[in-house]
């Protein structure tokens, strides 16, 4: 078997030396790192590049890499490709070969790839039903194989299958009897004989075409299947989220323009230390964001005078109680939205259903746009602030996860007695990404997503990623992230959650805001804490903010002295006297009530 190797080549218009090899009939061959899951971790595969496919198989033992025969013509990527043949030359002759099945084929036809943007060494091959998630030795293997790829792809191009193929149609296919009846006359046959034999011949000949017409429909049904493919796969290809899709409009007040928006942090602790990179981090899947306005309401006004349940309906059966450490204690250090958990966990809303729990004190945004229209921009800002705060106040003593909706699944709430639309859908599975759209009285919210989580052995800490967005009907906007949240006591005494980092909420006119979630430490005996203040485009404090995220936020004019003439800008509404352990609110058991109307729809 000749084998060469290349450590690296060189990038050309047209291939390179890439497309010279598959052009010659050669088959490219190495060994990638393949990654698995989290408890296997990353894993050698033996990778075959040959007429357009990729196949893959395990590899127990060098000498066992036996997979090609000795008559075929091999280029291999890699040092330790290299490596692994030699020994398996030098002891095929010890060993008995072994016949591996390939465990995995990829049509490069159908597919598409992309390389890594944070690790050199990364690549991607993305087909219809899964991604293969890739690693080489070094950053020269890699590009060799994406050469390699590229090249098997410009042979057998996609856009041909939109090309003319040059098969023959059944109706063109036609034979001639002559040169028989000749020779038929040649020895002597008379006319009649002749005739039956030429008829004899065409009835053949008729069964023949009509099974040529069957295998033309065939190919052509097969035809029209691969453009399909190809062309959701170029649209896979051509996807993709501008980084700059956040930013707010221009505005006037250069102290806020497009630098200080990316810089939007989630908190002051942030963890950019991964165990598993996913693809869906680096290269996002484009989707689009719910900020268009909402059609007419479907129900009607009925909804308006509807009592809503105060109570959730009763267990079915009795809920038995589940060790969440003996469910997680092997995952220490990782990403625990991959870790399956048991029902008992969860609380009896969705992911996306709990994205409405943010907008339980909407009037804060009603009164902000109220006092807006009517020049007060301060007291705008201040319930801005208050409503990002308020949003945690339905976080305590929860302690379960909501549950996760498939990809693509939508909720729609309807709230006439608040004055409130809310739309939500997944738009990610991995990493999971929750969009969301709100409209109420003269303003829009909307936003997505994405919460990062680790377990520490002790603690679980969850990171959201994503921005929320806030815009008056006048046009001014406000943008911030969430903090950080975390988990503690999974392994002995109660279960809490506690709220920490900095959370900027940014306006495009007068004021801005900054916000500082105190963490409780183990001792603080006055925990929940949240300070921070309002700002002009100066720079000048204009408001002190003060309070505790789960109970009420009150505010004073200035740097905040005196205290004492504080302001109440919210209030958290009283718990529901139908407390069950999800520890719900009165809100919150809402949110998946099948209300009168719905049923028909």
């Amino acid at each position: 078997m000749p084998l060469t190797r290349s450590k690296s080549l060189p990038a050309t218009e047209n291939g390179g030396s890439d497309r010279e090899t598959l052009q010659s009939g050669r088959s490219v061959a190495g060994i990638l790192y393949k990654w698995t899951n989290y408890g296997k971790g990353w894993r050698s595969r033996w990778f075959l590049l040959r007429d357009g496919i990729l196949s893959y198989s395990k590899i127990r033992r060098p000498e066992n890499v036996n997979l090609l025969s000795p008559s075929d013509d091999l280029r291999l990527i890699g040092d330790i490709s290299t490596d692994r043949l030699l020994r398996m030359k030098s002891c095929s002759g010890r060993s008995r070969r072994k016949h591996h099945k390939n465990i995995g084929i990829v049509h490069l036809k159908v597919s598409s790839y992309r390389e890594s943007k944070s690790d050199h060494r990364k690549f991607y091959i993305f087909t219809a039903t899964k991604t293969l998630h890739l690693r080489t030795d070094s950053r020269s293997d890699r590009a060799a194989w994406l050469q390699a790829l590229a090249s098997t792809r410009g042979i057998v191009p996609l856009q041909s299958i939109n090309g003319d193929f040059s098969f023959v149609s059944p109706k063109d296919l036609s034979i001639s009897t002559e040169r028989l009846k000749k020779r038929l006359f040649e020895e002597g046959m008379n006319e009649s004989l002749v005739k039956e034999c030429e008829q004899i011949v065409d009835s053949e000949f008729c069964e023949v075409q009509e099974q040529i017409k069957l295998l033309h429909e065939e190919r052509k049904k097969l035809l029209d299947a691969l453009r399909q493919l190809e062309m959701a796969n170029l649209e896979a290809e051509a996807s993709g989220i501008h980084d700059d899709v956040y930013q707010l409009r221009n505005h006037k007040y250069s102290s806020l323009g497009r630098g200080k928006y990316s810089e939007c942090s989630t908190s002051a602790s942030s963890d950019d230390k991964q165990e598993f990179e996913d693809i869906s981090e680096e290269d996002e899947a484009s989707f689009h964001d719910t900020k268009e306005s909402f059609g007419e309401p479907d129900v009607g006004s009925v909804l308006t005078h509807f009592k809503r349940r105060t109570k959730l309906p009763d267990p079915a059966e009795k809920e038995r109680g589940v060790s969440l450490w003996s469910m997680i204690k092997d995952n220490v250090g990782k990403d625990l939205t991959r870790v399956c958990l048991p029902v008992y966990f969860n609380e009896p809303i969705s992911s996306l259903q709990k994205c409405f729990e943010d907008l339980e004190y909407s009037y804060l945004l009603d009164q902000a746009y109220e006092y807006g229209k009517s020049g007060k921009s301060l007291l705008r800002a201040l319930n801005v602030a208050a409503f990002a705060v308020s949003g945690y106040a339905s976080t305590e003593g929860r302690h379960c996860k909501p549950f996760n909706p498939l990809l693509g699944e939508t909720y729609e709430a309807d709230f006439p007695e608040k004055g409130i639309r809310f739309f939500s859908e997944k738009v990610s599975h991995h990493p999971t990404v929750i969009a969301c759209h709100c409209e109420g009285k003269g303003w829009k919210f909307w936003g997505d997503t994405n919460l990062r989580s680790k377990f520490w052995g002790r603690s679980i800490q969850l990171e959201p990623v994503g921005i929320l967005t806030l815009e008056f009907d006048d046009g001014e906007i406000f943008q911030w992230s969430k903090v950080t949240t975390t988990i503690y006591n999974i392994l002995l005494g109660k279960l809490y959650c506690d709220h920490h980092g900095i959370m900027k909420i940014r306006g495009n006119r007068q004021y801005s805001c900054m916000l500082k979630f105190k963490e409780q430490s183990i001792l603080d005996r006055n925990p929940h804490q949240v300070n921070g203040f309002v700002e002009d485009v100066t720079g000048k404090k204009a408001a002190t903010v003060f309070g505790k995220w789960n109970d009420s936020l009150y505010y004073v004019a200035g740097d905040g002295i005196n205290k004492a003439s504080a302001s109440l800008l919210w209030k958290a509404t009283k718990a529901p006297p139908n407390v069950t352990r999800y520890n719900f609110t009165s809100f919150a058991m809402t949110l998946n009530e099948l209300i009168p109307g719905l049923e028909v729809y």
